[in-house]
């Protein structure tokens, strides 16, 4: 048994731990990276050990997680920190499936601010091609010490909207007190 994640079980080639279990559990967004790009926060569906995530058209942005096979996802704890990072499988639910009947429903269900209908937006899901996947956990979780010390943040991107600031001009010089 490890202290800083607990015990592992293997199933199928997919790693349970306790603390991702219950990390999953409580999750409403997670930070996901493909391809080694940078992570992207996504709201999510916690869903039997797995997380749901719906992308495309209409949607939120995540580049790469459709066509995936595996990713990085990164949780928060209940302060609001990191607690934990993990390899996941992806796998795309594709729609008219049994799969796509039984979890759908319960993602778009839990859409906030959803433009239609539950039913209507699983319809517009599947009909613009837009992505829903499962992310399984699926290899050795990072927790505790194992995290990296560092922000992890991403630098700003380059945007033809940002501009540098200038100092304020003033007429006569302000004294401070």
């Amino acid at each position: 048994m490890r202290e800083d994640v607990g015990m592992t079980d293997e199933v199928d080639g997919l790693v349970a731990t306790p603390l991702v279990d219950e990390a999953v559990k409580k999750a409403a967004v997670a930070w996901v990276g493909v391809a080694g790009g940078p992570a992207r926060a996504l709201w999510c569906v916690p869903s039997d050990g797995a997380l749901l995530v719906v992308s495309g058209p209409g949607e939120q942005a995540a580049p790469g997680l459709a066509d995936a096979v595996e990713a990085q996802v990164t949780l928060r704890g209940d302060h609001g920190g990191r607690i934990v990072t993990w390899p996941a499988r992806v796998t795309r639910v594709a729609p008219d499936t049994e799969e796509w009947a039984a979890l759908a429903p319960s993602v778009a269900a839990k859409r906030l601010n959803a433009p239609s209908p539950a039913a209507e937006l699983m319809r517009r899901w599947a009909a613009e091609g837009c992505a829903l996947v499962r992310l399984t956990p699926a290899g050795e979780p990072a927790a505790g010490d194992r995290l990296p010390d560092g922000s992890l943040a991403e630098p700003p991107r380059e945007a033809p909207v940002v501009r540098v600031t200038r100092r304020p001009f003033r007429l006569h010089r302000v004294r401070r007190r």
